[in-house]
């Protein structure tokens, strides 16, 4: 199985943002702490939705979230 060709800056906006938890931010996203979870670690791509409340619980744009990775 390979990873998914999106990755993302989660983790390090957590940690800008006062070491936000993973629980904190999936409450304030609607998802659950294990989605949080499977996002940083990059076995999960979210939906467009999900991406846009992660982006804004930032006060980012989604581009500064999640980066395309380009092939090898």
């Amino acid at each position: 199985m390979t990873a998914p060709p999106i990755v993302n800056q989660i983790r390090r906006l957590r940690f800008d943002r006062g070491e936000m938890t993973q629980e904190a931010l999936a409450q304030a996203c609607g998802v659950t702490r294990q989605t949080i979870i499977a996002l940083e670690a990059g076995r999960y791509t979210p939906s467009l939705e999900l991406a846009f409340r992660i982006a804004r619980t930032f006060g980012v744009g989604v581009e500064d979230v999640f980066q395309w990775r380009d092939a090898p």
